[in-house]
């Protein structure tokens, strides 16, 4: 039996914590993984996992076994990278979750360039605002917008959101022009709300004039979680909106949204490029994070450098 394919396998059940998971994202059947991790108790006679109906555990030596064979999984795929021309063209599968605006309006527009610098990465490319368990799923990065808290990962600040109030025309001429953030609150507005913020009790964005600070949470007609059927209901004047000025900027433009409260401050949106704090970063994952870095530098720079590391990293949750 193939060692590395074994290696590989039981590496993916101990990430996923299932037998079932590390197949489906290994793209082999639940046997074939079984047998992989068997073979590799039988050769190196040592249980490596306890199995019961419900979960799987790694087991002392198999916990030992594991951070050894992550370190040399990765050093074959840096060898394989050296001399196979791989440090100027990567390649593999690279899974990754993006949020649904930025993939649409930045991210998959600039794609060509990406594909043409690095044409033998396969990016399964998962378009979603949604919280995605990256163990679980077998995602190597997401890109995700505001801090990350009591997260196992690591994440890297790749660039910050201007963020911008926003209202359509055809509402304002229902509910009326607001000059105060507080009329929000008035029985005649409505906001569209996110389902994140609302399911975990998160308030909108701070807002701050002359030492002034205003958080509404108001009252919405609908509440969606995706960005583009924000946008979408937004448009529509079922309420006003918080947007990335990037997502709002052609709509302004072409008279569809009407920005609010312009004399008002929004703190910027960090955006973060994340993975598993356990996962080896492949050349692969390497030239994604710096690619999706520049295209943030261009269309949304750090706003304030000051007190970052050189190269971004922080653990999430400290």
């Amino acid at each position: 039996m193939d060692r590395l394919n074994a290696m590989l396998a039981f590496v993916r059940v101990v990430e996923t914590g299932s037998f079932t998971k590390a197949a489906e994202t290994l793209h082999m059947s639940k046997t074939s993984v079984t047998q992989h991790v068997q073979y590799l108790e039988g050769r190196l006679r040592v249980k490596l996992l306890n199995r019961t109906t419900r979960k799987v555990n790694v087991t002392a030596a198999g916990a030992a076994y594991y951070e050894r064979v992550v370190k040399l999984l990765g050093d074959l795929d840096d060898a394989e990278t050296g001399l196979s021309n791989a440090s100027m063209s990567p390649r593999g599968r690279l899974r990754v979750d993006v949020p649904t605006p930025l993939a649409r309006m930045i991210l998959l527009p600039a794609l060509p360039e990406f594909h043409a610098r690095y044409p033998d990465i396969q990016l399964d490319m998962g378009v979603s605002d949604r919280m995605v368990d990256l163990i679980d799923e077998g995602v190597d990065c997401v890109v995700r917008g505001g801090e990350l808290t009591g997260l196992s990962l690591v994440a890297r600040r790749v660039g910050d959101l201007r963020l911008g109030v926003y209202a359509a025309p055809s509402y304002l001429e229902s509910a009326g022009l607001p000059s105060h953030p507080r009329e929000l609150a008035a029985p005649d507005h409505y906001i569209v709300g996110f389902s994140w913020t609302i399911a975990n009790g998160v308030s909108p964005y701070a807002m701050r004039r002359n030492g002034e600070v205003v958080k509404m949470h108001g009252r919405y007609v609908v509440a969606v979680d995706d960005g583009n059927a924000y946008l979408a209901a937004g448009l529509a004047g079922l309420g006003v909106l918080w947007l990335p000025d990037y997502m709002a900027k052609a709509h302004v433009v072409r008279g569809e949204l009407v920005r609010l409260f312009e004399d008002w401050h929004l703190d910027p949106l960090p955006m973060y490029v994340a993975f598993p704090a356990n996962r080896y970063v492949s050349a692969k994952l390497r030239v994604f994070i710096d690619w999706v870095s520049a295209l943030m530098a261009q269309h949304a720079p750090i706003a304030d450098r000051r007190g970052l590391e050189s190269d971004n990293e922080l653990r999430a949750g400290q």
